[in-house]
């Protein structure tokens, strides 16, 4: 029984795309965080949308580097 080797379900002709949209969207996100952040007032800034900004910004970042470094030959 032989067995298959292990592919990616994404072509690697994708990658060099998907690591350039998935950063762009988290940098537009990491700049409305920055914006939010500088121009709210400490009363009136929402724990919530803080961290969720944070979290979206961070998910699409660390998507965007991972499918950056598989897209210039780095597979981790």
């Amino acid at each position: 029984m032989a067995a298959t080797p292990i592919a990616s379900p994404i072509p690697v002709a994708m990658y060099p795309t998907l690591s350039l949209f998935t950063l762009a969207i988290g940098l537009v996100i990491t700049a409305f965080f920055f914006i939010y952040e500088a121009t709210s007032s400490r009363k009136s800034r929402s724990l919530g949308k803080e961290l969720a900004a944070a979290a979206i910004a961070s998910v699409f970042l660390g998507f965007g580097s991972l499918f950056l470094l598989l897209a210039s030959g780095v597979y981790v």
